[in-house]
């Protein structure tokens, strides 16, 4: 710290007091009786106040007024003694009072006393000065008192005392703070004004003066101090506070407070105050040393630890020594103090070792390392001497001398090369050894070698940085303050009282070296630091100049492994013995997208092969074409296959499609044009191409398939001949009609037609027809077991007259399978079994609607008779759905409401045998118990009658549906199940079908009977009169005489008839079920005439004829095989 008079001026009286304006722009004294106004920056005497009568001891300038506005008038209080001094706190609420009697009153606004701090020297130590610490920043308000006890203090508001007492040797007059608070001025009858920390410390004198100091101030947040004493005299003062720091690699360490070190790590930004309590007067470090000089003594700190993070210091040694030095250097175990040209070497001890005496002033100091006890230590000499001296030598070896003075020194990483900055601001290179000046720059104030690259130094002056690599051109940036260290890419600089790391990147060095091809160099720079921008340009020059190993480092760097890949090939072609370079620069150069010259290279390396490859896969055909053989149409053509690609691959698609086109490639622009629904271009490919192109012709007819113009897709089949995909497409496209056709013409595709008709027939519910589609196609085995599941489904669903009707349908499909010798037996019995079934279900339907639906579509008699037929079928096994409880309960019920009560009695004890219903349990119950109270037997009326030899048979017959008498089958109407008055015959040996059937067509004549009918005729009427005296039967008919004289036995004795017999009946009278081969037909005889019968040409069932009228006309078709009135067919 020194002070520098700035302006004096001297009053003719004593200076009690003065106060800065709050700007600090002028300063008011008060001198005697009169108030002087000086303008601080020069000293001027603004103006004289003149007006006071007495002498003016106090002077303040005024902030925000006199007093406070809330009171008309100022309060007065009264003390215990006289008042020498005051202070209000920084927030304005209490009033700090010294007193003459050494009493301290500290009071709030209202004047009430709320602290008093009595001095123990009582009222031998007046307070003669007190001050509030104006810092913010302090927690507590702190109150400074200075007293005639010669003492120093310093108080909290609360009255407690922070720490001891101060002696100061002398009385003062005057304290007062800098506006932080960090420093204290106090000044008094020792002459001189002297600067304390805020703890009380002293740290030196800022001005002696001829008479006591009664005022001494500091101008508002400046560095001037303006002292007041007894003879009148003004001093203004600049106080100087010079730096102390130290550094050593990336730890710096530098004065705080003037009592406190800071030791800041540039790389990690950690800090550690060390508190010295005392001047720090100079600050040393070097690796785990730090070495710190105060006013009696010197300490020697170290590290804990070797960790180079490590910031905890502890105090190694101590040298309890005063010590005169400009400059302090510590080693390993020494320290070194330098005094104008002498420099002397101490153990940590305080002994000195050695001693080196210096032909000029010793302007820089630094140690460069070295074994410990055996450090190097660089000098450099106001004369231009420069030295290099070991800590165990006495001997000095100089190094260099230059014609002007040292300034700062720097020696590179290897000692190879020194820097010099002279008192010229001028920056020198020297080869250590040859001691040639390498270069000079000018405009420097620091320099320092980078410490990781031997050729790279940086300075600093004139607000700029400079960076120099080599011996090439200096790269400039903007930076305030000083080098004094440069590790790697970041420079340490200082700058007024801060040191601060910045991160330089080393662009500019590097690029200086790619510029010349130095890419070994550039690679070091880089290793420094540098943006993944400057690495990747780094790579690519090494790779242009073909230096692989440092292109192959920088790559690595940035990750690119698609250069590295392509590195990795050329170092596997070199070593297979390949020398042409143009050939891998040219690699290189379509690597990097420089087409142009890469093709230029092929060309001139006679590969123009890879020219071509290279433009056609970036689809710069234009370029590709200027590289193309001597019209070779294969490559010619490989190009527009690949032009066409690229235009597929980058959606123009149209463009694409002419030129495969062109190229020959039909089968791509087929497929391009399908995807994208192009049917008019396909159809034009496809007339082109000759019809030997199946594979594109086909190709064609796929997408016109898939597009939805199976016209097109026809047509192309028929070019190429292809009549199963035809026969495909009219099936996939449902075009039924064209495929019938087709089949028609070409018998070997009916399976590849009526198969899939029949399945989709199948898919859409129309089992039926798909059935028939099976059949006409061949597949028997798949028409039955369609018919199969079908009629299992109806069963299943309780749609009796459907699975009747698919029963039916099974019977004939089985019939049909009969004709194959190998399987009729088999076939024929199941033939049987299905119209048995068949005949089971079409009856049991009526059953089933009349026991679950609430009302009944059948005559009473009609639901007796089929229940009696039921019960008379169903002797052993009982058909899947069929239900013998409901059949049993309808033929209780009907029998009983049409006087069959024995029937019916019969019905119900059967019904208790069985698992009955709850839904019939209590009908069934009533009706049990009911049917006792009728009679036991039941009506004539319902007896049925066999037609061949009038036997009247029970309602209740176990013999089945045949006569008890002639075991005659009953034939049965297929809607009201009454018995039909027809009997079966059966033909004499040697007798043919077609020879009955023209028998019978004969109508012979019978003998002509006498007319028995008399005509009566009268004015009002006309009467017809039957003579009934002859037998009208007659014994004439020869069919007749059979029935009659034919009975015999418990055998059934068929009815058989010889050619008379036939020619004797009647075409009217005689049924024939004309069923097809393996089967016989059948013959029956009406025996009543006159009662119309009607068969239905299809499935030979037998029906009253108005019965089988109404129902065609109810339902347009057979009720039982469902053959339609308009089918011509059998």
């Amino acid at each position: 710290m020194r002070a520098v008079l700035t302006w004096r001026d001297k009053a003719e009286q004593c200076i009690y007091d003065l106060a800065f304006k709050p700007d600090g722009t002028q300063l008011i004294l008060a001198a005697g009786n009169r108030l002087l106004v000086y303008d601080t920056s020069d000293g001027t005497l603004l103006q004289p106040l003149k007006g006071h009568k007495d002498t003016v001891y106090c002077v303040a300038y005024a902030k925000d007024g006199l007093w406070s506005p809330e009171q008309k008038s100022v309060s007065k209080h009264k003390s215990s003694s006289k008042i020498t001094c005051c202070s209000w706190t920084n927030d304005g609420q209490y009033l700090a009072l010294g007193m003459f009697n050494g009493i301290i009153s500290i009071r709030n606004k209202n004047g009430e006393e709320k602290v008093k701090i009595e001095r123990p020297g009582g009222s031998l130590s007046p307070i003669w000065s007190i001050c509030w610490n104006p810092s913010r920043e302090e927690h507590n308000d702190i109150l400074a008192v200075a007293d005639w006890g010669q003492k120093l203090s310093f108080y909290q508001l609360s009255g407690k005392q922070i720490g001891k007492d101060r002696s100061l040797n002398f009385d003062p007059c005057c304290l007062s703070y800098f506006t932080k608070g960090e420093y204290i001025l106090l000044g008094g009858s020792d002459k001189q004004v002297s600067l304390f920390t805020k703890d009380g410390v002293r740290l030196g004198t800022v001005g002696e003066q001829n008479s006591w100091v009664w005022t001494c101030k500091v101008k508002p947040d400046s560095n001037y101090v303006v002292v007041g004493c007894q003879d009148g005299t003004i001093s203004f003062y600049q106080l100087i506070f010079s730096t102390v720091h130290g550094l050593y690699k990336d730890r710096y360490a530098y004065r705080d407070s003037m009592t406190d070190v800071i030791v800041q790590h540039l790389i990690t930004e950690q800090k550690v105050r060390i508190k010295c309590k005392e001047l720090v007067k100079k600050i040393a470090i070097y690796k785990n040393r730090l070495a710190i000089q105060l006013p009696e003594k010197i300490l020697i700190y170290e590290l804990y630890s070797d960790d180079s993070s490590d910031m905890h210091y502890r105090v190694k040694e101590k040298i309890i020594k005063k010590f005169e030095c400009n400059l302090l250097v510590v080693c390993a175990d020494h320290i070194i103090l330098c005094q104008e040209k002498r420099l002397q070497c101490l153990s940590f001890s305080g002994v000195k070792e050695r001693e080196w005496q210096m032909e000029s002033l010793i302007r820089y100091i630094k140690v460069i390392g070295g074994p410990p006890g055996r450090e190097g230590l660089l000098v450099g000499l106001k004369n231009g001497q420069i030295l290099k001296i070991f800590v165990d030598n006495l001997f000095a070896i100089v190094l260099l001398k230059q014609a002007t003075a040292v300034r700062c020194l720097d020696m590179s990483a290897s000692r190879n090369k020194l820097a010099v900055v002279d008192e010229n601001d001028t920056c020198l290179v020297y080869d250590i050894h040859t001691k040639e000046l390498l270069f000079q720059e000018p405009n420097a104030n620091s320099v320092a070698w980078n410490t990781q690259c031997e050729d790279m130094l940086c300075f600093s002056g004139g607000g700029y940085l400079n960076i120099k690599a080599s011996t090439f051109p200096v790269h400039q940036q903007k930076l305030q303050g000083f080098v004094v260290g440069y590790n790697g890419s970041k420079i340490f600089c200082l700058h007024v009282f801060s040191m601060s790391a910045v991160e330089v990147p080393q662009s500019a060095p590097m690029y200086q070296y790619l510029d010349r091809k130095m890419f070994k160099e550039a690679y070091q720079i880089a290793c420094l630091g540098v943006t993944d921008t400057d690495w990747r340009e780094l790579a690519m020059e090494a790779l242009e100049g073909l230096e692989f190993e440092t292109a192959k480092k920088a790559f690595t760097r940035v990750q690119d492994l698609r250069y590295l890949e392509l590195i990795n090939s050329i170092e596997e072609r070199k070593k297979r013995g390949e020398t042409n370079n143009d050939l891998f620069l040219a690699d290189v150069f379509s690597y990097q997208g420089k087409f142009h010259e890469a093709a230029k290279l092929y060309k001139r390396s006679g590969h123009e092969n890879l020219a071509l490859d290279m433009y056609t896969d970036l689809r710069m055909f234009e370029y590709a074409k200027d590289f193309l053989g001597s019209g070779d149409p294969k490559e010619t053509k490989m190009l527009i296959t690949k032009q066409a690609d690229w235009a597929r691959n980058i959606n123009e698609p149209k463009a694409a499609v002419e030129m495969y086109i062109s190229a020959g490639e039909h089968v791509k622009a087929i497929e391009i044009s399908g995807d994208h629904g192009w049917v008019d271009t396909l159809i034009d490919i496809a007339r082109k191409l000759d019809k030997a192109e199946r594979e594109p012709l086909l190709m064609c007819a796929y997408y016109f398939k898939k597009l939805d113009n199976p016209g097109y897709a026809a047509e192309t089949y028929l070019k190429i001949g292809d009549l199963k995909s035809l026969v495909q497409l009219h099936v996939e496209t449902q075009r039924w009609d064209e495929a019938f056709a087709l089949g028609e013409k070409h018998p070997e595709f009916k399976d590849d037609i009526y198969v899939p008709y029949a399945q989709w027939l199948a898919e859409n519910d129309r089992f039926e027809e798909a059935q028939k589609a099976f059949h006409k196609a061949g597949r028997q085995r798949e028409a039955v077991r369609v018919l199969e599941q079908l009629t299992h489904n109806a069963v299943v669903e309780s749609r009796f007259n459907d699975a009747a009707y698919y029963y039916w349908m099974l019977s004939m499909q089985c019939l049909d399978i009969a004709q194959d010798p190998a399987q009729k037996d088999v076939m024929l019995d199941k033939f049987r079994h299905f119209q048995h079934l068949a005949e089971l279900y079409h009856g049991y339907h009526a059953i089933q609607r009349y026991t679950e639906e609430p009302f009944s579509f059948h005559l009473p008699e009609t639901l007796f008779n089929i229940s009696r037929f039921l019960l008379h079928s169903l002797t052993k096994d009982t058909p899947l759905g069929i239900s013998k409880v409901n059949t049993l309960f309808t033929l209780a019920k009907q029998s009983k409401a049409l006087g069959a009560y024995k029937l019916a009695r019969h019905a119900y004890d059967k019904l208790q045998g069985l698992q009955i219903p709850t839904r019939f349990q209590k009908s069934i119950e009533l009706g049990s118990l009911t049917i006792r109270s009728k009679p036991f037997h039941d009506s004539e009326e319902l007896v049925p009658l066999c037609y061949r030899c009038s036997t009247n048979n029970p309602l209740l017959n176990n013999l089945g549906n045949v006569c008890i008498n002639c075991r005659q089958p009953f034939v049965f109407s297929a809607s009201s199940y009454e018995v039909l008055h027809l009997v079966e015959f059966y033909l004499e040996e040697g007798i043919t079908d077609e020879e009955a059937v023209s028998l019978i067509d004969l109508e012979a004549p019978r003998h002509k009977r006498e007319n028995k009918w008399q005509e009566i005729t009268s004015n009002n009427s006309q009467t017809l009169r039957l003579d009934e005296t002859v037998d009208s039967m007659g014994d004439d008919d020869p069919f007749t005489a059979k029935l009659s004289f034919e009975q015999g036995g418990s055998e059934f004795v068929p009815v058989v008839v010889n050619r008379s017999v036939l020619r004797s009946m009647s075409r009217r009278d005689v049924l024939i079920k004309r069923w097809p081969p393996p089967l016989q037909w059948q013959y029956f005889r009406s025996l009543l005439p006159d009662a119309s019968i009607t068969m239905c040409p299809s499935c030979f069932q037998m029906f009253h004829s108005e019965d089988y009228e109404l129902l065609v006309l109810q339902h347009t078709c057979c009720p039982y095989c469902r053959r339609r009135i308009d089918d011509p067919s059998p």
